[in-house]
């Protein structure tokens, strides 16, 4: 779905509303305003619900956010603010689930009319806040890399790559906004936000003053508790991201990465350096007259088209189907009934593009650079991989441990006509070397200890390979771990934010099999490896 399709209902059921309430209910003062109280009304509960089914994908986006503001307001007049947004972000799960609930209660307040001047001012600060996040994420398409946000002479041509939040999470992962669409979404809605300050005692009403207050206070207290379902102890009911059940993240990495690899340049963008102008040219037309535009003087960018087909109708290839680059004919045929299941081809020429996304961000290494992605997603059996994007530890101590090292000398010894080098013991020398000593957390450990382990000693036992993947950390804090947690299985490592793409949980376990994810668990909704197999494992 897009934006404008989303739009294009949204306003459909705000005049539905609308109508009902003007024909039906008579509690219409102004048909206009109540059709914008309508619209955002329901806009603002869409936009929360969605998040609300993921409030720690909001909660990270947040993360991103704050860390962002803190290098921005680090080293300028307003270096002052950059403490405060490390110490929010300590705090982003609760403020996550605080403007998500507020956003929707808003929504709702605004549909049934309550509070009408707390809820006209409280919707239009709330728009504002939101223009103001995602105007911050737009405008860094102008700043080029080096250059801080406020050093405005310095800004350059937009460039989407300087962003370092690509996506503002407006809609959480249901729908992906361009930064540029979200700001003016945003700013579009200062129009109504505006109306509904000054024109607030025409704004209609629905039911009784205590009904509406009920109401409010209610559904605040319901969203909370959905809010918590969704995190604390289970995992979102609905999974908007790549790494879904039944997703196979190797066919999916295998045709993100083939899209990637079949785009085309399409034209040139190049700037000049010294007066900011901007000259875009055809491809053929820029190699005629690259000389023209020395990089000295010119930076230069690719326009290349947009990822090229991955799959396509034709009556001459087999099955009706083509996948081109594919070596193989048993993987091109996988690839094939794939992709034929997932988007339901039928009918004639089709063509389908891939964005890049986070599935082809997998992989996991073993250490020293190892790659065991590849293993990982080609098991042909039933895997375990558990999925931890920090492992927490109360205290990290540095201390001195003593080692002896053994130094050798070499002798000659006479046997007979011949002679040989015998090795033997010189001298110990004791070395004093630095080490990390980690204090864990009980509260993180006893899921591990208690829930997590004794299932994949069981799948372990069974034949079945079990591994854990957590953020990139130094070999002594995972040995430690390990040994604090009783884990014999191995521990890779990974990208932080892969993690929490991957299962809202730590740790969560997900379920794979030749790199398809049969099912996924917040630890607290583990169960016993015996119902596993029983119910996913055939």
């Amino acid at each position: 779905m897009t934006i404008g399709i989303l739009v294009l209902y949204v306003a459909i059921a705000a005049l539905l509303l609308t109508l009902w309430m003007g024909f039906g209910s008579s509690r219409i003062n102004n048909w206009v305003l109540s059709f914008l109280q309508n619209f955002c009304g329901a806009l603002f509960i869409f936009s929360g619900w969605v998040k609300a089914i993921d409030p720690l994908g909001t909660a990270y986006k947040m993360e991103q956010y704050f860390a962002e503001f803190e290098a921005t307001f680090s080293g300028t007049w307003f270096s002052f603010l950059a403490p405060v947004f490390p110490w929010l972000s300590s705090y982003a799960v609760a403020f996550s689930v605080f403007m998500i609930v507020f956003e929707i209660a808003l929504g709702i307040m605004l549909l049934i009319g309550s509070a009408r001047k707390f809820t006209a001012w409280a919707f239009l600060l709330l728009v504002v806040f939101f223009t103001f996040l995602t105007g911050f994420t737009y405008l860094t398409g102008y700043v080029p890399e080096g250059v801080n946000f406020f050093q405005f002479s310095h800004w350059g041509p937009y460039v989407e790559t300087n962003m370092k939040v690509t996506d503002c999470g407006c809609f959480g992962d249901f729908i992906k906004l361009k930064p540029r669409v979200s700001f003016l979404k945003d700013i579009f809605l200062l129009i109504p936000s505006i109306i509904f300050v000054f024109a607030h005692k025409q704004m209609h009403q629905l039911f009784s003053a205590g009904a509406r207050t009920a109401i409010a206070i209610l559904g605040s207290a319901a969203l909370i508790f959905y809010c918590f379902s969704n995190y604390v102890w289970d995992l979102p009911h609905i999974d908007f991201r790549p790494f879904k059940v039944g997703a196979n993240i190797r066919l999916e990495k295998t045709l993100e990465t083939l899209s990637e690899n079949n785009v085309e340049v399409e034209a040139y963008r190049i700037t000049n350096k010294a007066t900011g102008e901007v000259v875009q040219m055809p491809l053929e037309q820029y190699l005629r007259e690259y000389k023209n535009y020395p990089k000295e003087e010119w930076d230069l960018e690719q326009v290349k088209s947009q990822p090229n087909v991955v799959v396509i109708r034709s009556e001459e290839a087999p099955e009706g189907y083509v996948i081109p680059g594919i070596e193989g004919e048993d993987f091109e045929q996988e690839l094939i009934r794939y992709v034929k299941e997932k988007w339901k081809l039928e009918g004639d020429t089709t063509i389908r593009y891939l964005e890049h996304s986070k599935v082809s961000d997998f992989e996991a290494s073993a250490g020293e650079g190892m790659d065991v992605s590849e293993e990982i997603l080609s098991n042909p059996d039933y895997s375990f991989m558990i999925i931890a994007y920090k492992l927490y530890d109360d205290k990290v101590e540095t201390i001195n441990e003593v080692l002896i090292d053994t130094i050798y000398a070499m002798d000659t010894v006479a046997v007979g006509d011949s002679i040989k080098l015998v090795q033997r013991v010189d001298r110990l020398d004791k070395k004093q070397v630095q080490k990390k000593a980690y204090t864990w957390s009980p509260d993180y450990l006893n899921p591990w200890i208690g829930t997590v382990n004794p299932v994949l000693k069981a799948a372990e036992e069974a034949g079945y390979k079990a591994f854990a993947i957590t953020a990139f950390a130094e070999p002594d804090k995972l040995t430690s771990f390990k040994a604090a947690t009783g884990s014999d299985y191995p521990f890779y490592t990974a990208d932080d934010i892969l993690l929490k793409t991957i299962v809202r949980s730590n740790p969560g376990i997900v379920l794979l099999k030749n790199g398809e994810v049969i099912m996924k668990w917040h630890y607290k909704q583990l169960p016993a490896f015996e119902e596993i197999k029983k119910e996913y494992m055939e």
